[in-house]
């Protein structure tokens, strides 16, 4: 989950490894470092506790000179935020500089064996075992670094995503991937290295995707040498990224977040449009490879984690009620640790906006030696959950720097609702008449979009109500359940509210006991075809004093009459509900976070994209 950038190339590094860490710290913010090596040969380690603005105070007054180096922002795993254990860590020769995204499962039996050989360590992480394995080698063959790093990790059990300096080869890097994202960028005077494409975006557009247990050689003037652990060299694509550097901006926006509310009616369109054909009807990607698949299949089983999986839900919403397949909706962290029964006419779709959450990997590769299909629902081109899956959907909504999702959430629920009704109309479980009505109605959603965010101001008057709060209650039910759970889940994550989210006919098991002039429930109640019975489990709240803040249709006047606060959305149909009412829940949660004075785009403990178990 942490961050990595490197450069080798004709300018200084410093400015573009500071650059990238910030572009990159949503990945992480509880400790920043870089590495240089300066035009006379020496190393240059600095570190901070914090986020990137500490260690650029900390380097003030400090050698960063240098055209090599390497950078990183940290997401602690082993060993508490500190300087101390803050990357990059050193080698016992003070030879060796490293960086590491990921976890060493057998840190402990290889830091025991590196002691006995007189190793010292002076962190708590995982990580320093790396360095001082790699020195080790290094020291003991008297091989090169890139061999001296291949023959490092044949005996690493665990994830990584490395990169290594050696003050006595100061022209190169060597980076290496196993579990965790790597990405080598390629211009005409300087190469790059980052965990994603975002922090290199603006200096180059080609790409080449590590894979996994792959190991690159990066030297100033020279194409990147790639290889396996074993040394053969592989063959690799270079691929073109469209990534703008726009889109990496806040734009005006006081908080990324708060930007990425206000682009989904643009973000809409284009994933709508990537599932579009020329004559405006759906036609999902890979649709000639997988459509057998989905009309053969005994059964869906969609994963996911976090806010993908509250997308899950609805998507089984709509194929069970739109294709009438039997769908199964999986955490994919809980997926890989049982013992889950997978047939050969499964098909799993997965679900992640980074397209390298560790525990959907995992279920992926589950399910694959198992023989069932996979198709992808993703953001990041060139990630290794695409790459992995037999057919994928990309949401192309461009990069979602917010910890908390917003846009890429209501790019899942369409595309997935998109694929429920090409599935539906193909095995003639749909009508063509609604289809035709739901397919209309959908290329409305931009547009409804844009109405509901006029309600900003207001909503962000209403929600200093919530600030006092200790707890919150969401109630949804039918499709809009998941939009309790995924509401309740924005308030947690970014103002620190304890907040749950329940079907509201289980209010009566147990829940109700909790409602009181104190707890705010916020309700999710458009005119759907529940409203009389979500009417009636408002009415339940109220009797006891509950205070009710509600998502209603545009014109409702009785869930208005009895709540404290409303916020309205377009009339559109069921299965579009869930895009909607999102919208004012995550203005709420939002504005709640920013009276609270809380850190909206890096809330504590979180980091966007979770590469570790």
């Amino acid at each position: 989950m942490c961050g990595i950038v490197g450069y080798i190339g004709k300018a200084q590094a410093f400015p573009v490894l500071i650059k990238g860490l910030h572009r990159l710290e949503y990945r992480g913010y509880d400790s920043a470092g870089v590495a240089l090596i300066n035009d006379r040969g020496s190393l240059n380690i600095y570190k901070a506790k914090g986020k990137v603005e500490e260690l650029e105070l900390a380097v003030e007054e400090q050698d960063i000179t240098g055209s090599v180096g390497i950078a990183h922002t940290r997401w602690a795993t082993h060993g508490e935020p500190s300087t101390r254990n803050a990357h990059p860590h050193c080698s016992r020769s003070e030879r060796l500089a490293l960086v590491h995204n990921g976890i060493i499962e057998n840190y402990e039996s290889l830091r025991k064996e590196l002691i006995l050989k007189g190793y010292g360590f002076r962190s708590d992480t995982d990580t320093e075992v790396l360095v001082q394995l790699i020195d080790d080698v290094l020291t003991s063959t008297g091989t090169d670094l890139f061999a001296a790093v291949r023959t490092a990790l044949q005996r690493v059990t665990g994830a990584y995503a490395i990169a290594v300096i050696d003050k006595q080869n100061p022209k190169q890097i060597v980076a290496a991937r196993k579990g965790s994202p790597l990405v080598v960028g390629i211009s005409n005077d300087a190469l790059y290295l980052a965990s994603d494409a975002t922090p290199i975006a603006e200096y180059t557009s080609d790409i080449i995707y590590l894979d996994n247990e792959q190991v690159a050689l990066l030297e100033e003037g020279q194409q990147p040498i790639v290889s396996t652990l074993k040394g053969e060299q592989v063959t690799y694509t270079i691929r073109h990224t469209d990534i703008a550097v726009g889109q990496l901006e806040k734009n005006g926006f006081e908080h990324y977040m708060l930007k990425e509310i206000f682009e989904q009616p643009d973000t809409l369109q284009q994933a709508m449009q990537g599932c579009m054909s020329a004559a405006g009807d759906i036609q999902m990607p890979d649709w000639d490879r997988c459509k057998q698949r989905f009309l053969n299949a005994d059964r869906i089983l969609l994963t996911a984690c976090g806010t993908s999986w509250h997308a899950a839900l609805i998507a089984k919403y709509a194929i069970e009620q739109f294709a009438h397949i039997p769908c199964e909706v999986e955490y994919a962290s809980e997926f890989r640790y049982r013992q889950p029964v997978i047939k050969d006419r499964d098909v799993m779709i997965a679900i992640s906006q980074s397209g390298e959450t560790a525990d959907t990997l995992a279920a992926i590769e589950l399910a694959k030696q198992n023989g069932a299909f996979i198709y992808s629902i993703c953001n990041v081109q060139g990630s290794s959950i695409p790459r992995l899956s037999d057919a994928c959907c990309y949401t192309h909504i461009g990069p979602e720097i917010g910890v908390a999702s917003t846009k890429a959430f209501t790019a899942q629920v369409l595309v997935l609702n998109m694929l429920a009704l090409a599935i539906g109309k193909e095995n003639g479980h749909l009508s063509l008449k609604q289809y035709t009505s739901l397919t209309n109605e959908m290329r409305r959603l931009p547009q409804y979009i844009t109405t509901i965010l006029l309600q900003n101001e207001r909503i962000a008057k209403a929600a200093r109500t919530l600030t006092f709060a200790a707890d919150a209650l969401y109630l949804g039910r039918g499709f809009l359940y998941p939009i309790a759970l995924e509401g309740a889940l924005k308030l947690k994550e970014i103002s620190y509210i304890h907040a749950e989210g329940y079907p509201a006919a289980e209010m009566k098991h147990g829940p109700i006991a909790l409602v009181s002039h104190d707890l705010p429930v916020v309700v999710v109640a458009p005119k759907d075809s529940l409203y009389d019975k979500m009417v009636s489990n408002i009415r339940e709240i109220t009797a006891r004093h509950g205070r009710v803040i509600a998502v209603v249709t545009e014109g409702d006047t009785q869930v208005r009459d009895i709540s404290e606060l409303t916020m309205t959305v377009p009339p559109t149909a069921d299965c579009w509900y869930p895009i909607l009412t999102i919208i004012p829940l995550q203005l709420l949660a939002y504005h709640v976070a920013v009276a609270k004075d809380c850190n909206v785009d890096q809330p504590r403990n979180l980091a966007k994209s979770v590469t570790v178990e």
